[in-house]
């Protein structure tokens, strides 16, 4: 679970690294708030479409398990802890 968190959290951080890897490229500092302040929305709202995107893609075309998980249950007087198939 933590390695899909930070996946997302990597994804979402795409835009914001390929903007400063562009103001590297056109010398000028990335450190600068000046040169950010006009880009946050669209760097935002391209993280987020990022980040949907690549879950829509996962739910489409992600590796499916007809098995699944067994809830636990009584048997007998005894309960079955739950488990995957």
């Amino acid at each position: 679970m933590l390695r899909l968190v930070l996946q997302e959290i990597l994804l979402f951080s795409l835009p914001f690294l390929a903007f400063a890897g562009w103001l590297l490229f056109a010398r000028r500092s990335p450190l600068d708030h000046a040169e950010w302040k006009p880009h946050w929305t669209r760097l935002i709202l391209a993280g987020l479409f990022i980040v949907i995107a690549s879950l829509v893609t996962i739910g489409l075309f992600g590796q499916r398990t007809h098995d699944g998980y067994e809830l636990p249950r009584f048997e007998n007087g005894r309960l079955v802890p739950g488990h995957f198939r």
